[in-house]
């Protein structure tokens, strides 16, 4: 199966203006192990995307790819005037 690379870009693309905000983060692990987490946008990459997760008393930073969005293994929210905006394709 091949992924077209014009709706990658288009995720990237809609991911960019959110770079330093807040971001709720769902992502599926397998076997039923779902993470949920919340955290920044660090930065988008062309094939990637970083989220920057605030633990205890430590930060980790976690990479995905656009695709992982695609095939909604991961979830991301954010809050935009208020109101939570999902992105899914």
């Amino acid at each position: 199966m091949s992924i077209n690379k014009e709706v990658l870009t288009e995720i990237k693309e809609n991911l960019q203006p959110y770079v330093g905000t807040s971001i709720q983060l769902r992502a599926n692990k397998g076997r039923k192990k779902v993470v949920e987490r919340t955290g920044v946008l660090e930065s988008t990459y062309p094939n990637i995307f970083i989220v920057k997760i605030k633990e205890r008393e430590s930060e980790r930073r976690v990479s995905f790819c656009y695709s992982d969005i695609l095939t909604d293994n991961v979830m991301l929210t954010v809050t935009k005037n208020g109101e939570p905006m999902s992105f899914t394709f």
